[in-house]
This record gives structure tokens, C-alpha cells and sequence, in this order.
């Protein structure tokens, strides 16, 4: 008797589950974002993405003329070696490495605050977009949006809608 209540309850769920899809379905609208070709081809992203050259593009400069110049006197230096007395060779290489040892340095330095500045414009203009996915979403009645799937019909992409949005914002 136990194994016929646990295939009869078994029925119970599988047609109650099978009764409330339709009204699930008809509550739930997902739509589809692809959201790498909206960071892409926002103007947000490329303004972002010119705002960073124009912070780290002088340091960079610097940073590669400073290189030039190190390797230019290591070279003189390795050249010159054998005719400068030991005094002047050791002071002349402790200087060499102080100054590799300080330009290794301020490279590290530079690429941690422009990594640290990258992730901070990634969020601002995520916090944008996302803003307006949102917008795009309860204008169309979505109930749920998905973010880059793996299939998804044209029907349900909004992301040429959110991308019109994002252009007309700037």
C-alpha cells in the first residue's frame, strides 16, 4: 500500500507542476543581453577607454624614455667596464642597479593605478549600463534578462535596444 501513496503522490506533483507551467510561462518574459558588444560599442566605454589614454599616456611616455636611457647606459657601461678602475666600476654598477631597481619600481607602481583606475571606470559605466538594461527591461515587461547565453532567438535580444538607449544617453 505505501509504494501505490508514493507513486500517487508522485502523479500529484508532476500534474500540479504540469498545471502551473502554463500560468508560469505566461508571467515570466526573459529577454537576452550580449553584453561584451555593448561595452564595445557604447560611446560610455570608448569615452572611458580615452580618458584612461589621456591619465596614463604621459607617465607611460616617461616610463618608456626612462627605460631607453637605462639600457643605453647599461650598454655604455658594459662597454666600459674593463677601463674603469674598481672603484669607479663598482660605484658606477651600484648606480646601475639602483636605478634598474627604482625604474622596476615605478613600473610596477604605474601598472597597479592604471589597473586599479581601469576597474573603477569598469564599474562606473557598468553601473551605467546596467541602469539602463533595467529601463530597456521594464519598458518591454521582462521579467528576467539573461546575460551573454549561448543561444538566445532574435525575439528575445534587447541588446540593440539597450545600445540605442546608451548612444542617445551620451
Amino acid at each position: 500500500m505505501t509504494m501505490f501513496k508514493t507513486v500517487f503522490a508522485a502523479a500529484a506533483v508532476a500534474a500540479s507542476v504540469f498545471a502551473a507551467t502554463p500560468a508560469l510561462a505566461q508571467t515570466l518574459k526573459i529577454a537576452s543581453i550580449r553584453s561584451n558588444e555593448l561595452l564595445q560599442q557604447s560611446p560610455q566605454f570608448k569615452a572611458s577607454q580615452e580618458k584612461m589614454k589621456q591619465e596614463f599616456e604621459r607617465r607611460a611616455n616617461d616610463l618608456e624614455a626612462e627605460a631607453k636611457a637605462l639600457g643605453e647606459d647599461i650598454k655604455t657601461f658594459q662597454r666600459e667596464a674593463e677601463l674603469l678602475s674598481s672603484a669607479d666600476r663598482a660605484r658606477k654598477e651600484k648606480d646601475l642597479n639602483t636605478r634598474k631597481i627604482d625604474f622596476e619600481y615605478k613600473t610596477r607602481q604605474f601598472q597597479e593605478e592604471r589597473q586599479t583606475r581601469e576597474r573603477q571606470l569598469f564599474a562606473e559605466m557598468m553601473g551605467k549600463i546596467k541602469g539602463i538594461i533595467e529601463v530597456v527591461a521594464k519598458e518591454e515587461g521582462v521579467t528576467m534578462v539573461i546575460e551573454n547565453p549561448v543561444y538566445a532567438a532574435d525575439d528575445f535580444d534587447i541588446t540593440d535596444k539597450v545600445l540605442k538607449r546608451l548612444q542617445s544617453a551620451n
